[in-house]
């Protein structure tokens, strides 16, 4: 799977989402339960809603091509 960093996009279900940060193991875990044990990806759709999917939920759904990777930014 390509690196996929802050600013990727993806098309997941047909709406089309964007990387907006990493969250590191731990970090949300006073505020989202589900979300702490891991690094997760916050995702933010052109709808407005915002969800969190972890690094290895991520990978297994783009290997099987449920989510798709549009576009990945060049590393600054």
């Amino acid at each position: 799977m390509e690196q996929i960093r802050i600013g990727t996009l993806i098309e997941d279900m047909g709406k089309v989402g964007m990387i907006r940060r990493i969250v590191g193991a731990g970090a949300l875990a006073h505020l989202h339960p589900v979300v702490k044990w891991r690094a997760n990806y916050e995702i933010y759709y052109c709808d407005g809603a915002v969800g969190y999917l972890g690094l290895d939920s991520l990978r297994r759904l783009v290997a099987g091509g449920s989510i798709k990777v549009i576009f990945v930014p060049e590393e600054a």
